[in-house]
């Protein structure tokens, strides 16, 4: 993976920052931002509803980039995606259109991923004391649920549960189950086909595409079973004051006017992913979260693989970490809580420092990051 070349795509590199900051918002290459310019200048209209020339090339845009993502994460038919401002709106979709009557989350939520099932009946399953995923408690508790929804991969520290087993199990207890996806999807391979879930969801913000723009996978058949939370233009048929008759998939769905340009930005992102190599990306970031190396610094969480290194340095505020790292070298990080404020309550933890890295990060900046926590340390 040429990394300097990858840099050269993105026009805000050049202006001598680091940033480890994309578990939160990744950074967006030339060809995303193009593509955004592209449907305001050549064909700013309406899809779904217009037989005009601009009308019809939006409606072949936008089913380009649905396809470019339902391929990308390994869905059957391009009507099992459906488009959305994030993972947040997509996980309030199912919350509010999906039936079922308990459902269990994990200890290590977002709390987009814990929030909306707080109006249900819902169950908690904790981790081990070293911060994994317990399969034995799970296959337990799992009996008294019929819907599960976890993080694929934690946003605070990057551990990956396993996916794959939790799949199996919840299915062989009868349980639906969703994965919340947005910091997996990103940086590694995800297919929804070989993994069997039955709902994912995940943001484009968080890979390359603009923000507003995310999307939720579902299986065609439980769609079609969901009654749409948010309605009005472009979800129906036809009306009457007496009634409706819904559209079909994906549109049923897809409320009001969307945000075309994001979703044409958002299939651009998906092919510039698809160019790099998903597996290249995800053995990127494994050399550099290896890289770091701070003596003395508190660990938060579980170390894992993927590109997220979660940390405190003794006697020195976690924001004030960040503040100073901002103003030394232009290291851009996140400090606080990451909106997993279950979790760090728990762990009696006011917050935490997160270097979070991606495709273009080298392991010369993580050697910077090192050097400058160095000189800190010394100051605790």
């Amino acid at each position: 993976m040429n990394v300097e070349k990858i840099r050269g795509d993105f026009s805000v590199l050049k202006k001598d920052i680091i940033y480890f900051d994309s578990a939160c918002m990744s950074l967006k290459p030339k060809s995303v931002v193009n593509k955004i310019i592209e449907y305001y200048k050549e064909y700013p209209s309406c899809a779904g509803r217009s037989v005009h020339r601009f009308g019809i090339k939006l409606d072949e845009e936008i089913n380009s980039s649905r396809k470019l993502v339902q391929k990308f994460i390994g869905a059957k038919k391009s009507n099992e995606v459906i488009f959305s401002k994030n993972a947040t709106e997509s996980i309030n979709l199912i919350a509010n259109s999906f039936k079922f009557d308990k459902v269990l989350v994990s200890d290590r939520e977002h709390n987009s991923n814990l929030i909306p099932w707080q109006k249900f009946k819902y169950g908690v399953l904790k981790s081990k004391k070293d911060f994994t995923f317990d399969l034995e408690k799970f296959s337990e508790a799992v009996k008294n649920y019929d819907f599960v929804s976890f993080v694929h991969t934690s946003n605070f520290d990057g551990y990956t549960l396993p996916v794959k087993e939790i799949v199996k199990i919840a299915h062989e207890n009868k349980a639906k189950i969703h994965l919340d996806a947005a910091q997996a999807v990103p940086h590694k391979e995800v297919n929804v086909k070989k993994l069997g879930v039955d709902f994912l969801t995940f943001s484009g913000h968080k890979m390359l595409g603009p923000t507003g723009t995310g999307a939720l996978y579902a299986n065609e058949n439980i769609l079609e079973d969901m009654k749409p939370f948010l309605v009005g233009g472009e979800t129906v048929i036809d009306s009457s004051y007496d009634g409706h008759v819904l559209e079909e998939l994906p549109n049923r769905f897809e409320a009001g006017l969307q945000n075309y340009a994001g979703i044409l930005g958002f299939g651009e992102a998906v092919k510039y992913l698809k160019k790099i190599g998903m597996d290249d990306i995800e053995a990127h970031e494994k050399k550099l979260v290896k890289e770091v190396d701070v003596p003395g610094a508190e660990q938060v969480g579980f170390r894992g693989e993927r590109g997220i290194f979660n940390f405190n340095l003794p006697k020195i505020d976690a924001h004030e970490v960040a503040g100073i790292l901002s103003s030394s070298k232009d290291i851009m990080l996140r400090s606080g809580m990451h909106c997993a404020h279950s979790w760090y309550n728990t762990q009696n933890l006011k917050g935490s420092v997160r270097a979070s890295f991606y495709l273009y990060n080298t392991i010369e900046e993580v050697k910077v990051f090192n050097a400058e926590l160095a000189k800190l340390m010394k100051l605790s």
